[in-house]
């Protein structure tokens, strides 16, 4: 399938029975066990990104785009912890949901949610995040994509995708025999060197990573800033 395709595919998807799914998952109402697990999964990794930034003690002198932002899982609480956020996504509903959410917080003009692919973002941030989205794009489009971000990071690039490793290939296949809302997504899992090499590419050398492994989910984040 090629990468116009995919694209569109991921549109439809988190348009509809995808964004269903997914809200429930990054909400905190009842979901299955599987779910549940996905749930934790994700939430470590957006917690591991806000210590690292919060480590770092200058949010609130940073500007940073979150490429991907689902319903603003990692924006918000960015946004509340002072940082300058823009979200986008590709799924409009997600947005939505974001916006919605930060409403509810009485956050009005931050973060700045939109609807637009990776592709055609645009302008200069401090700091590009792009967390679990990687994973619904085969490697050749996920580095084309990779190196678009990198070009809008004035600093650092921080992105995490699903480790391509025997275990996990074996994981995923097993997973595609799961009923109903238990069945996995298409996953594109990517080899961690291929994704060095990428930033690396682009002028960017790993500083910190971190992995985050669930019964079903598996995420390997790396922060990739700009070399002196």
């Amino acid at each position: 399938m090629n990468g116009v395709d995919d694209k569109t595919e991921v549109r439809e998807y988190f348009n509809a029975t995808g964004f269903d799914r997914w809200k429930r998952i990054y909400g905190d109402g009842e979901v299955n066990k599987v779910q549940l697990d996905i749930r934790t999964g994700h939430q470590q990794t957006v917690d591991t990104l806000l210590d690292w930034f919060k480590a770092d003690e200058n949010l609130a002198d940073l500007t940073i785009c979150d490429a991907g932002c689902g319903v603003g899982s990692l924006s918000i609480p960015l946004a509340q912890a002072g940082a300058t956020v823009f979200s986008s996504d590709i799924s409009e509903k997600m947005v939505e949901e974001g916006k919605e959410r930060a409403i509810a917080l009485r956050l009005k003009d931050n973060p700045t949610f939109v609807v637009q692919d990776l592709e055609t973002l645009s302008g200069n941030y401090h700091t590009v995040v792009c967390l679990d989205v990687l994973i619904h794009y085969p490697t050749e489009q996920a580095a084309d994509m990779i190196k678009h971000l990198a070009s809008l990071a004035e600093n650092r690039l921080i992105l995490s995708f699903a480790p391509k490793t025997c275990l996990l290939v074996i994981l995923k296949r097993i997973g595609e025999f799961f009923p109903g809302p238990s069945k996995t997504t298409r996953a594109y899992q990517h080899r961690e060197k291929d994704i060095v090499k990428v930033l690396e590419d682009c002028g960017l050398k790993v500083k910190r990573t971190a992995m985050t492994s669930t019964k079903f989910y598996f995420s390997r984040m790396l922060e990739a800033v700009r070399e002196e």
